[in-house]
């Protein structure tokens, strides 16, 4: 008889696990995993095996922090001769943030990890988090994709490529730039996956920390003396969000501003506004301003990957000029 495979579930908090009060759904210890041992198709003979483990306190998504990411690293590190695969049960709101930032985290990783959770209580009747939690078990032990992967509505996206696109819908992520790893229909269909062989390299789990890192959306009219007083605080980076392919105003203090900062070794990154489509300054004229006064550009990677890519290279003590170029070096496959 074949070995069943064994996945490890940590339940950091979030909607799948709530239980429904007066004031509305609240986290409860221990409430997710009775849920789960009161519904047999989890102990069906075709699922794996699993071992759940509940954090505590339980976290409201909204609260995570770089802190919490290093934690689900080393939890997972230390489990991770223990089990074939492992999935994250998270809040959605920075679902995508964390599943960025830990795919930079982990380095030589030969297992999956799949985080997911869902937008209404397993509890509740017409949840989602039931196909949500069932699918990503069964892809865990029988359809490993070896990344750190968010799965939703039945697709599977790399981690760094997805994002939050919709507040109260079950199709609340989207992969913009790359196509979904696999699909869960009647088959489980595999489209930019691999199941890459086994390394003999031994998981190594970077350190990330908080960094001086803010994010600026330019809109019509905006107050140059704002940005300019937000760069001359200790900032270590600016992601600008531009206009279309990486557009900004052809205005001589904006770009008088940015290249002062970007002298003084503050990396400021070009993302763009849209959700799908890649920077390329090179276009216009009002771009390539942009690349002269010294501005970096995201190419297609979401805001999600970019802010976490520079808290992991920035935790990593590298001269600026180093994380400047790493930026656009395709690391984890963020950007195409």
């Amino acid at each position: 008889m074949t070995k069943k495979k064994r996945i490890y579930i940590a339940y950091t908090g979030g909607t799948i696990g709530m239980k429904p009060s007066k004031e509305g759904f609240v986290p409860v210890a221990g409430y997710l995993s009775q849920t789960i041992a009161d519904m047999p198709e989890f102990f069906h003979d075709d699922m794996p095996d699993f071992e759940i483990f509940e954090y505590d306190p339980l976290i409201d998504s909204a609260n995570v922090s770089p802190k919490i990411w290093q934690t689900l690293a080393l939890d997972i590190q230390a489990r991770y001769h223990d089990f074939d695969g492992f999935i994250i049960l998270h809040g959605t709101d920075t679902m995508s943030y964390t599943a960025s930032a830990l795919s930079f985290v982990f380095e030589n990783l030969s297992k999956p990890v799949i985080i997911t959770g869902s937008q209404i209580p397993l509890s509740q009747l017409r949840t989602d988090a039931r196909i949500n939690l069932l699918n990503a078990l069964y892809i865990a032990a029988y359809h490993p994709i070896n990344e750190v992967s968010l799965f939703f509505n039945n697709q599977l996206f790399r981690g760094n490529r997805s994002s939050k696109q919709d507040a109260d819908g079950f199709d609340a992520f989207v992969s913009p730039n790359y196509p979904a790893l696999l699909e869960a229909g009647i088959q489980i269909k595999n489209i930019a996956g691999s199941k890459q062989a086994l390394l003999n390299t031994r998981l190594n789990v970077s350190e990330i920390r908080e960094q001086s890192v803010v994010i600026l959306p330019l809109f019509p009219g905006i107050d140059w003396n704002i940005l300019e007083m937000l760069l001359e605080s200790p900032l270590q980076a600016l992601v600008l969000l531009t206009y279309g392919v990486g557009n900004a105003q052809q205005d001589d203090k904006l770009l008088n501003i940015l290249k002062s900062a970007t002298e003084r070794g503050v990396l400021i990154v070009n993302c763009s506004q849209c959700l799908k489509g890649k920077v390329n300054m090179g276009g216009y004229a009002t771009g390539n301003s942009l690349l002269e006064a010294g501005v970096i550009s995201g190419l297609d990677m979401t805001i999600e990957t970019v802010i976490t890519k520079l808290y992991y290279l920035l935790s990593q003590d590298l001269p600026i000029s180093v994380v400047a170029e790493l930026l656009t070096t395709n690391l984890r496959g963020e950007l195409s």
